[in-house]
């Protein structure tokens, strides 16, 4: 392919319009978004007006004012037709891993007699350390086996099963519907992590038949370094689950500031603390560059722009090789090279940002409403000089000063 055909494909990308969403620097191809989104137009604005008029003008009054009472709901619907949920359904606020907390012990209060939370053994660490916490408080066990014995380790004991919907470091994509029917054939709860998934490409909870799932707000979302997450609980479950971080936002009537604790109805009794709503303005401005946007369009574009990055490594990168799937995966791709490590910071110096993962892998991530296709013609580009020159072997790229 030759850039001009790259920039062909950008002219017939109906998504080609939402880069201008964004302010992305000049003379960088930002191949990471899959760890941190690009910065909104918006974004900047919407946190000044947040600071300097309603909190700076209005004070308390905000609160009601502007709605920052019914921020994490209101986010919560946007994030909502992103993922295949329904009104009401998702909740934004906490991180992912106090959300993944609350879900997990709610799975477990739900399903009393049984005491296992199976997840795979590669799953995103964070998961795993928040389930071995959970485990050590509730005397419940954490079981983890490969990927591909999943559905098959599901049995009797088992209460919940957790699992990142695209993994973290190779971008398999699990089949979210097959294993959720897996999990209530065998009477357990089934959790999915979206961190890598949601904003990438068309995910459906519903039609998955999906009990529980938690997600990030700061990679495909755009929402901002330490964005708030969210977590979505099925309507059906809403009001047989209790959350065991029972805050006073998700009281019943949360300024009647009784002594004792009843829960809200629906998805706010998941909600603890006072929501942060400067990092909400800020979230809410990412969420915004999805404004029009076909989650099929989002996700027929991610598959394209990575299969064309496969295509030209293959023919133009032959020290490389593919350690992600060919077939069913997310939106970021990973390659093995016995010296990746210092590849990845020369390609930082020649302005493609990637990152990379232990012990010897280069990941791309591919944002659909920002990357083009000439992003990947430019990316092979330098990457292809930078190996063919050996450019990359010298001592300043080999120091472990930072890992992107």
């Amino acid at each position: 392919m030759t850039l001009d055909e790259a920039l062909a494909l950008d002219a017939a990308d109906p998504l080609a319009h939402c880069r201008e969403r964004f302010a992305l620097p000049d003379g960088v191809i930002y191949l990471d978004g899959n760890s941190l989104g690009a910065l909104p137009r918006a974004a900047a604005a919407a946190m000044a007006d947040t600071v300097e008029r309603q909190w700076g003008d209005d004070l308390i009054a905000s609160w009601n004012k502007y709605d920052w009472i019914g921020a994490p709901q209101r986010l919560g619907d946007r994030i909502a037709p992103l993922i295949g949920a329904g009104k009401g359904e998702v909740l934004v606020g906490d991180s992912t891993s106090i959300n993944l907390f609350k879900l997990l012990a709610a799975a477990l209060a739900a399903r009393p007699g049984r005491s296992t939370i199976l997840s795979e053994t590669g799953n995103f660490p964070t998961d795993l350390y928040i389930a071995q916490g959970l485990t050590g408080l509730t005397g419940a066990t954490l079981r983890t086996v490969e990927a591909d014995a999943v559905e098959g380790a599901i049995d009797g004991d088992t209460a919940v099963v957790m699992l990142t919907h695209v993994d973290y470091r190779g971008g398999r994509r699990h089949d979210m519907a097959r294993l959720t029917a897996a999990a209530h054939a065998a009477g357990a709860l089934m959790l999915w992590d979206l961190s890598h998934s949601a904003g990438a490409m068309a995910v459906d909870l519903r039609a998955a038949g999906a009990d529980l799932a938690v997600g990030c707000g700061y990679k495909y979302l755009n929402g901002g370094p330490g964005a708030p997450a969210f977590l979505y609980v099925a309507e059906r479950l809403q009001d047989q689950l209790a959350s065991p971080l029972s805050g006073w936002l998700g009281h019943a009537e949360p300024f009647a500031f009784e002594p004792d604790y009843r829960p809200a109805p629906g998805i706010a009794r998941f909600q603890a603390g006072t929501p942060s709503i400067l990092a909400m303005a800020a979230l809410e401005a990412g969420l915004a560059t999805f404004d029009g946007v076909s989650m099929s369009d989002l996700e027929a574009k991610s598959r394209a722009l990575s299969d064309l990055f496969i295509a030209l490594v293959e023919e133009r990168c032959p020290d490389l090789t593919l350690a992600s799937p060919r077939g069913s995966r997310g939106s970021h791709l990973v390659f093995a090279h016995p010296h990746a490590f210092a590849l990845m910071q020369a390609l930082i110096g020649r302005g493609v940002i990637g990152d990379y993962r232990e012990p010897d892998l280069v990941r791309f991530g591919f944002a659909p409403l920002y990357n083009s296709f000439a992003d990947v013609w430019r990316a092979i580009a330098v990457m292809a000089d930078l190996l063919t020159s050996r450019a990359y072997d010298q001592p300043h790229f080999r120091q472990r000063q930072r890992v992107t």
